[in-house]
């Protein structure tokens, strides 16, 4: 047999075996003889075999085990098989004499086959190629939406810059998340990262491909050698992969959409890998076995021992992915365990002759890179349709594999014995732990001590009467009040106990104000102190006391003796158990945790990321597409683990601890130097890189030219404006022309005769009066200076006053604002200067002196007294604030209205903004958390009316809902995710993805179901990334009054109707 023949053949064993694998986890059927029957009469269809199985589920025959095993033989029923030729078995499939369909069937087995050999390409891998299309189509929609800027790249390319040596993330060019997930893991592995950049493709490249298959693989290994070579030496903050997916759905053309399962891609992928360095292999050792890298470093093999009637065989077997059954199972080692082991086995390790069969798997050889599939999909057959697992299902950082291993299988079967054993001791003591702790007959049962216990205080109970109704007067009360008096029977008030016959001789009126006391709930059933808590017997001796109060406590020490020894033996057993393997001799085959591959949603839809260890700044890292985030080992096990929200782990990757090289860096063998950057890369390499850096570096050149241009026209545009100002509308006199005095800041030059020059200006004249008042002297720089203390006194007294939310005395003033947020003298100074330097201050001639001697002053001052760009800096600020204010105001009176759209944007923009302003300080800007309340608040409200729509069925209205959700709601959850501190907010984000992620389970029509399909993984995307939106709307203006009484008019509003959150 040739070389290449035996590489089809085991690349067709390989591809049996792979739907195998498939078929069993999403049918959940284990029966290998009916999967094989399945998929042959589908011709290798998956949907087709998943129907057949579907519609034979209640008629399924019994497998005959002899033929089980003779197919374990054979072939691989998991696995890789080694010189399998289970693929050109024609298997009858009625049981009947049906000629013509067993003909049928391998007419179409052999066209498959000859398919196969002709092209290299599988009906499997056009179905995946299927997939890559969709991908690449709804990139490609995704352009023509109708707002393009919500999903575009920022156009600030500053937003896309890499920061220093922070990773390099992966654009997500249409449901490619889980590309990324998988690509990010490899690259990580960093020999081979080495593989795949110093992959030279071979000579013959540039003939003729032999095949479609080379055609497909030598130039996507071309394309991920950029795409890697991007990740290393990039100075984007993210890349493109679409050329690798545009030649990957180039190479299999077909019509027609379909899903696959994502763990296919990975098995592809590293097919695809494998292939290509197949063929560089087999080129650089012509005659010889050559050795493929990515078998060296992704695959291993196995020993199947088996028994079957009595008789013993054992295969040797490659695997590449291990696959893991979830249910049921609560760590990673009991997966294993349940994996390794088939059927009954006691007769493996028996020197008896019995009929029992089953099977063992050993390690023989475990790969550098050891990666276990999470089966975390099941395949409900009362629904018709795969749903997800969501038990949790722990996995430890570092790994011992020697329990497995072949060279320590007589060890581990003694373990495997006393763990056994040990368990049986587990479940006796489990149960009888139980009987304590659940006593009683019934269907109510309780702790046996605390039963004991109950018995003892009943018996102890000192009885004050003979009878609990006695006395009770059932009849008409005293007065004939009947109203005030509830029946006997209720128990809503606590009956008046003995001590009431004692003073039944008193009058009626003292009877009825112990009888009939005013209706308090909260206290109405408080129990008189002088009747007992309990109920008591009626005759009990002190003799009978004594002994049986003597018998209860003994009896309750000897219960609560058991089941301290009870409890202590189970921990023990448990510690034993988890301690069985943890000698040296059972830890010398140590795998670390290099990658965990998450998926958030359901069977049918989701999201992928990836949690990578850092082994060099010895940290966990997050790798959500575009986005790459530092991480931690809890936040791994809250998204990893299961059975918290709707994300787990579907695929563990580990290394081997001993083979150091997989995570080295590569260094100088001259210089003895790290090498890091474009340094790693070979020369063609290393010039498309930099080829790519020079064209960012070119963008961000033209964006700072723009920026300039756009930035000289601003101030061209604002001088030509203040130049035709006239001067009656100005605050202050027209300057000489070799002076220049700074300009009043726009909040303190309004010309509204309402608006805030009235306002300063009586302000102003209020100070100056009580100056003239109080100063004896004339002089106009003496009031000027009283004036301004008296108007700074007033103002710092505001500032330091307690207000509530309605009534923010930094709207009134800035220099309110200035003394809060702690702004230096000379600021506060000039301000107050430009205050008393209005012109617009009075007509009479005190105001008039006053304001030439404050104008006066203001030339005065030297460019080193005082720092322009400082003071400018704090006006600027106070500009800021008044804008978020009036951002703040208007998204929150559209709230009240009602009007959640419009008001979402202006509260997205003032949370910004507001967050910006804080940022500097705490008195800056508003209650951060109140603008998060509403802000979360509208897409709450957004959500539950965009799911309404969508439940209408209507086409429109679907589309509305749609709309709404992918323009407004998905745009804005990455601003919630991205400060994980803000619970609500997380809260918020589940509350809204369970809300559409409950229509997975219900029926509707296939246009809806598609729609939902399509939007689902995006509003699943845990990216943080934040999108660009539309410009900030355009704000009014408004008069310091009348800013003032409008935000205190809504903030009442608010004040009086908000409820306290509700856990959002």
């Amino acid at each position: 047999m040739t070389v290449e023949q035996n590489v089809l053949q085991q690349h067709s064993q390989k591809h049996q075996q792979t739907l195998l694998n498939q078929l069993r986890e999403v049918t959940g059927t284990t029966d290998v003889q009916l999967l094989q029957q399945a998929l042959q009469v589908s011709n290798g269809d998956l949907a087709e075999a998943v129907a057949y199985l579907t519609e034979k589920n209640a008629k399924v025959p019994q497998q005959d085990e002899a033929t089980y095993y003779q197919t374990a033989q054979i072939t691989n029923d998991r696995y890789i098989s080694v010189g399998s030729q289970a693929d050109t078995n024609v298997i009858d499939l009625t049981g009947d004499d049906k000629d013509d369909l067993q003909r049928a069937i391998a007419l179409s087995l052999e066209e498959s086959n000859r398919a196969f050999r002709e092209t290299g390409i599988t009906d499997e891998e056009q179905a995946i190629s299927r997939v890559l299309e969709a991908s690449i189509a709804e990139n490609k929609a995704s352009l023509k939406r109708t707002h393009t800027e919500v999903w575009s790249d920022s156009a600030n390319p500053y937003d896309r810059k890499r920061q220093e040596n922070c990773p390099v993330g992966l654009k997500n060019v249409g449901n490619t998340c889980w590309f990324s997930a998988v690509i990010q893991s490899l690259f990580n592995l960093l020999e081979f990262q080495r593989l795949v950049l110093h992959y030279s493709p071979p000579a013959r490249m540039q003939d003729l491909p032999r095949n479609q298959k080379e055609h497909r693989n030598l130039p996507f290994m071309q394309e991920l050698r950029r795409l890697f070579s991007l990740l290393v030496g990039s100075k984007r903050k993210y890349v493109d992969p679409s050329r690798a997916v545009e030649i990957l759905k180039d190479a299999f053309k077909s019509s027609e959409s379909q899903q696959q399962d994502v763990s296919e891609f990975t098995h592809k992928l590293l097919d695809w890998l494998e292939d290509a360095f197949q063929i560089k292999a087999e080129e650089d050792r012509e005659g010889e076995n050559p050795k493929n890298p990515m078998v060296e470093l992704f695959y291993g093999r196995f020993l199947a021992v088996g028994v079957l009637e009595g008789k013993k065989f054992e295969n040797t077997e490659m695997f590449g992915q291990y696959p893991l059954q979830v249910n049921s199972f609560k760590d990673l080692h009991e997966c294993l365990e349940a994996a390794m082991i088939e059927g009954e086995i006691e007769s493996l390790h028996s020197a008896e002759n019995s009929a029992k069969s089953g099977q063992e798997h050993w390690f023989t050889e475990l790969p550098p890179v050891l990666t276990f599939e999470l089966s975390r999909f099941e395949f409900n057959q009362a629904l018709g349709r795969p749903e997800k697992i969501h038990n949790k299902l722990e996995f430890p950082s570092m790994l011992y594999m020697d329990r497995y291993m072949d060279k320590n299988r007589d060890i581990t079967r003694i373990k495997r014995e006393e763990i056994r054993r040990l368990k049986e001791h587990l479940t006796v003591f489990q149960q009888r732990l139980e009987r304590y702790l659940s006593y009683g007959s019934g269907p109510k049962r309780f702790p046996l001590a605390d039963v004991l216990q109950y018995a003892m205080e009943f018996a102890s109970s000192k009885p004050v009467c003979t009878s609990p109704v006695e006395d009770i007067d059932t009849t008409a009360p005293p007065g004939g009040t009947t109203a005030q008096l509830p029946p006997a029977a209720s128990t809503g008030e606590q009956p008046d106990g003995c001590a009431s016959a004692e003073v039944s001789g008193t009058g009626p009126q003292t009877q009825q104000q112990q009888r009939v006391p005013i209706h308090k709930p909260f206290t109405q059933s408080r129990v008189p102190p002088d009747l007992p808590m309990h109920p008591a017997p009626r005759n009990i001796t002190e003799e009978e006391l004594r002994v049986l109060e003597g018998c209860l406590h003994r009896w309750r020490s000897e219960v609560e003796n058991d089941t301290r020894d009870l409890q202590a033996s189970i921990s023990r057993i448990h510690r034993t158990i988890e301690l069985m393997y943890s000698d040296k001799s059972m830890m010398q085959v140590p795998y670390r945790l290099h990658a965990v591959l998450v998926h958030e949603g359901q069977a049918n839809a989701g999201h992928y990321w990836a949690y990578i260890y850092d082994p060099h700044h010895r940290r966990w890292m997050k790798y959500n597409d575009i986005s790459v985030t530092k991480s931690s080992w809890e936040e791994l096990v809250r998204d990893s683990f299961g059975g918290y929200r709707n994300a787990s782990a579907y695929c563990l990757m580990y290394i081997d601890d001993k083979k150091p090289f997989l995570i080295e860096e590569e260094f100088d063998k001259e210089t003895g130097q790290m090498l890091s950057g474009l340094d790693k890369l070979p020369h063609d390499l290393k010039e498309y890189v930099q080829a790519d850096n020079k064209l960012f570096e070119k963008e961000i050149e033209e964006w700072d030219a723009l920026q300039a241009r756009k930035l000289l026209q601003e101030k061209l545009a604002l001088a030509a404006a203040s130049s035709m100002t006239a001067q009656p509308m100005s605050t202050e006199p027209c300057p000489p022309e070799n002076t220049a005095i700074q300009q009043d800041p726009e909040y303190m030059e309004q010309q509204s005769p309402t608006g805030d020059s009235k306002h300063l200006q009586e302000d102003t004249e209020r100070a100056i009066s009580k100056a003239a008042a109080e100063h004896d002297e004339k002089s106009p720089e003496a009031l000027l200076n009283t004036a301004m203390k008296v108007e700074y006194t007033r103002l710092l007294r505001l500032a330091q006053e307690d207000t509530p939310p309605e009534k923010d005395y930094r709207l009134q003033h800035v220099i309110v604002y200035f003394i809060q947020n702690q702004a230096p003298k000379k600021i506060l100074e000039r301000t107050l200067l430009m205050q008393f330097a209005d012109r617009n201050l009075g007509f009479d001639e005190r105001c008039k002196s006053i304001m030439k001697v404050a104008r006066a002053k203001l030339e005065l001052i030297k460019p080193d007294e005082v720092n322009m760009e400082e003071y400018e800096m704090w006006h600027q600020d106070y500009r800021n604030f008044r804008e978020t204010t009036v951002f703040l105001l208007i998204g929150l009176e559209l709230f009240l209205k009602k009007s959640y759209m419009e008001a979402l944007m202006y509260l997205i923009y003032t949370y910004q903004y507001n967050k910006e302003l804080l940022a500097k300080g705490p008195y800056r800007g508003h209650d951060e958390e109140l603008i998060a309340h509403y802000r979360r608040e509208c897409l709450l409200k957004l959500n539950e009316h965009a799911a309404a729509l969508f439940e209408t069925g209507e086409e429109s209205e679907v589309n509305s809902g749609l709309t709404i959700m992918n323009e407004l709601v998905v745009a804005c959850i990455p601003l919630l995710l991205v400060d994980e501190m803000e619970e609500k907010d997380m809260v918020a984000v589940e509350d809204m993805r369970n809300r559409w992620c409950s229509y997975l389970g219900q029926e509707m029509e296939p246009n809806l179901q598609e729609k939902l399909t399509d939007f689902l993984p995006k509003l699943l995307d845990c990216s943080t990334e934040i999108k660009s939106f539309h410009d900030p709307p355009k704000l009014p203006s408004y008069s310091t009054l009348e800013l003032c009484e409008r935000y205190s008019r809504v903030m009442m509003t608010l004040t009086l109707s908000r409820t306290p959150a509700d856990g959002r």
